[in-house]
């Protein structure tokens, strides 16, 4: 079976789209040979900032040749039906068979396609691979109709067998396929002859190219770490950056610099973030001060000074760079020693959403919330508030306009600078977070209340503009901010009723920056002490005021609980998503959702966790096999009956011992089961429910339910329904699968 090898050489690729080139060539070519009918054993793409390679092993030499034979209508249909059918099948009438069919006689079509050989069918994958071919961004050049993602240079196919090698005939658009390549740009330019993979790779070797991503990724490395060492210091590990610069060069050349001293006070993240997004740079630390020290540059070629000049000019342009940072840094530090207000007035000016106002009008609504989120999580009321407050100034700074991916953190060394606490100034590094799945969770109470205001008001005010997420769309990434809510309280044991905190923040929204508005729902905030309260306690407030309902408070009188139950809902899902990647069952989340409690996330999730430990149990998962039994008698003794047999089981109509076994297992859980749920202890609860399976078991094999008594027959509906109520008040079970 012969090899394939295909290299699409042009300028270069840009680093970021090289990975996914890699994939829609293999994929696109696989699946096009497979089409035809060829088969292959195994297929690898590789890149260079130039080329796009692809090496399949073990393709078939021709594809088979098929027989396909396809029912056509009814000799008596219709003409227009059956001149559909000859240009589907691409046959004419004197080439279709008539046979017998169930229902008379019906055309029927005999396709035969003779195999083609492998060299054709790559020909003609391959040009529509390349003619199609799915970059972000494509050019023409030339006089062509051609697009790629830079100029296309050549095209290398080559089948490679026992036999030899073969260059596969196909010209696209002027460029005719060949086995000859191009090793580096400036140290081997001149083309060469290729005959099979092995060779291919070899001679690019030699000719200065590292064909595998990952190799040279690994050889970057090792010399950056190795020539850090040697001087003492350390790199500051990047894998992004690591597998950008893997791609932007072909042949690493690791060269190491030292920055200058007037720059090394600058913090480090700063020096690190300019270092990497300016000049691709690796960062290299002190390890005994932590100190950003110098840098790695990676060249792509050797010279004569081993790469003297090249990191002099790379130094000259590093230090052009980070006189513009310790400029936005001493300005900075002005204004922060100056208490932040100037920035503070900026955010006025600059608008959040169109709907929901400017900055520093979303900075009061968070601050408000943090407030009273504080105790919730055993924060200072005052410094979560004044920690709110300050969390997002270092937005108007010179330093984060420059480079927004330091917001927060900036804000951390701002603080500091002006002299506030420092849960202060760790609650602006940290309220942004968490930002994904792995992202660390804060535990410092401020930072806690802060982030839980900033991500609440987030959801609360597309919630309340009718901004919510749509299939895969979520433009204001609030799924990722109903994952940061759920990882918050969940995180630090957080207990807080998430339904009181929607509602209000959803009423500041609604209302706008009013003082009398902001004392109103402090009044609402203070009285309530649950969920579905608000809409009734709001309407008190206002009707016992004044008759004339001025209009800022209109909305605040006509608050929709239910945005607020939708809302809810929304963090449920991703709640539900949430345990489920923690490997807790589908219906153990939706038996305990169905609960009373469950806008406590805390509460939630100790009850599932507690009724899956108990599933697992051999007793557990029979004991739901009994409920169900009988809550499925119960339900349909109810209906035929048309009353609920809910008025208490005597035992002194009980008839077997099983029964009365029963009756003394119910009364023994019950005193253990409503203490425990009490208390919250949802393991002691769930085991002593499931005590009852025995019991339960054994009533079932030894009494009939529906005995002609109607008397006992009543009593022991009854019973059914204790047993009922009792399973129903850890978690609902009928929510269980099976």
């Amino acid at each position: 079976m012969p090899d394939l090898l295909i290299e699409l050489f042009s300028e270069e690729i840009p680093a970021r789209m090289q990975a996914r080139a890699r994939d829609d060539l293999r994929r696109m070519v696989t699946d096009g040979l497979v089409t035809a009918g060829l088969t292959y054993a195994h297929a690898a793409a590789l890149s260079t900032p130039r080329r796009l390679t692809l090496a399949v092993e073990g393709l078939t030499a021709h594809s088979a040749a098929v027989r396909e034979e396809r029912k056509g209508p009814a000799t008596t249909a219709p003409q227009q039906a059956i001149d559909g059918f000859l240009r589907a099948t691409g046959l004419t009438i004197d080439q279709l068979e008539k046979r017998a069919d169930k229902k008379g006689e019906a055309y029927f079509a005999v396709i035969e396609r003779p195999g083609r050989a492998a060299p054709e069918i790559i020909a003609e994958v391959l040009e529509a691979t390349i003619r199609t071919f799915p970059w972000p961004k494509s050019m023409r050049w030339g006089a062509g109709s051609l697009k790629w993602v830079r100029p296309l240079h050549s095209i290398l196919c080559l089948l490679t067998d026992e036999a030899g090698a073969e260059v596969v005939p196909l010209t696209v658009d002027g460029i005719t396929a060949s086995n000859t390549t191009h090793g580096h740009r400036f140290l081997s330019p001149a083309p060469f002859a290729v005959s099979s993979f092995d060779d291919y790779t070899a001679k690019l070797k030699r000719a200065h190219v590292i064909l595998d991503s990952a190799e040279r990724e690994a050889a970057i490395w090792h010399d950056a770490t190795t020539a850090a060492f040697a001087a003492g210091l350390e790199v500051v590990a990047d894998p992004s950056l690591l597998t950008e610069v893997a791609g932007l060069v072909e042949w690493p050349v690791v060269l190491m610099g030292r920055i200058d001293a007037a720059f090394l006070d600058l913090p480090p993240e700063v020096l690190q973030t300019s270092m990497r997004e300016h000049q691709k740079f690796f960062s290299v630390k002190n390890p005994k001060s932590g100190r950003i020290e110098g840098f790695i540059t990676v060249a792509n070629t050797e010279t004569a000074d081993n790469g003297a000049t090249i990191l002099h000019g790379n130094q000259k342009v590093l230090r052009a760079r980070l006189s513009d940072a310790k400029f936005f840094w001493e300005n900075d530090l002005r204004v922060a020693r100056a208490g932040m207000g100037e920035w503070l007035d900026g955010l006025k000016s600059v608008t959040f959403h169109n709907k929901l106002g400017s900055q520093a009008e979303r900075i009061t609504r968070i601050a408000a919330l943090a407030r009273e989120i504080a105790p919730m999580v055993g924060a200072d009321p005052d410094m979560a508030e004044q920690a709110a407050k300050l969390a997002k100034a270092d937005l108007r700074s010179a330093m984060v306009g420059e480079f927004p991916e330091l917001q927060g953190l900036m804000g951390m060394y701002y603080a500091r600078a002006a002299g506030l606490p420092e849960a202060v100034a760790l609650a602006a590094r940290d309220h942004y977070s968490p930002l994904g799945p792995t992202d660390t969770v804060p535990t410092e109470p401020v930072s806690v209340a802060v982030a839980l205001a900033d991500k609440l008001d987030t959801l609360t005010g597309f919630w309340a503009i009718d901004e919510k997420p749509t299939g895969s769309k979520d433009p204001f990434a609030l799924r990722r901010a109903a994952l940061g809510v759920i990882r918050l309280v969940l995180g630090n044991d957080v207990r807080l009723s998430i339904d009181r905190l929607v509602d209000v923040q959803i009423l500041r929204h609604q209302s706008g920056p009013n003082p009398a508005a902001l004392d109103l729902l402090t009044q609402i905030l203070s009285t309530a002490t649950q969920h579905g309260m608000f809409g009734d306690l709001t309407r008190r407030l206002i009707d016992g005021a004044e008759k004339l309902v001025p209009d800022w408070l209109v909305p605040v009188r006509d608050h929709n609980p239910d945005l607020s139950d939708s809302l809810r809902d929304f963090l449920h899902e991703r709640l539900k998503v949430f345990l489920k990647d923690q490997n807790t069952r589908h219906d153990v989340i939706d038996a305990c959702l169905a609960m009373p409690g469950n806008c406590d996330l805390t509460l939630l999730v100790k009850r599932a966790q507690a009724l899956q430990a108990t599933l697992a149990t051999e007793d557990g998962a029979n004991l739901v096999a009994g409920f169900k039994r009988a809550n499925n008698i119960l339900t349909q003794a109810e209906e035929k009956d048309g009353v609920e047999y809910s008025y208490g089981a005597d035992p002194k109509f009980a008839e077997t011992d099983e029964e009365r076994a029963l009756f003394t297992a119910l009364d023994t859980a019950e005193g253990t089961i409503k203490p425990a749920m009490a208390t919250e202890d949802f393991t002691t609860a769930m085991q002593s429910m499931a005590t009852l399976r025995a019991p339960i078991d054994a009533f079932f094999t030894a009494t009939q339910i529906n005995t002609e008594n109607q008397i006992v027959r009543r009593n022991r509906l009854n019973l059914l329904h204790r047993i009922r109520t009792i399973c129903l008040s850890v978690a609902d079970l009928t929510k269980l699968d099976g």
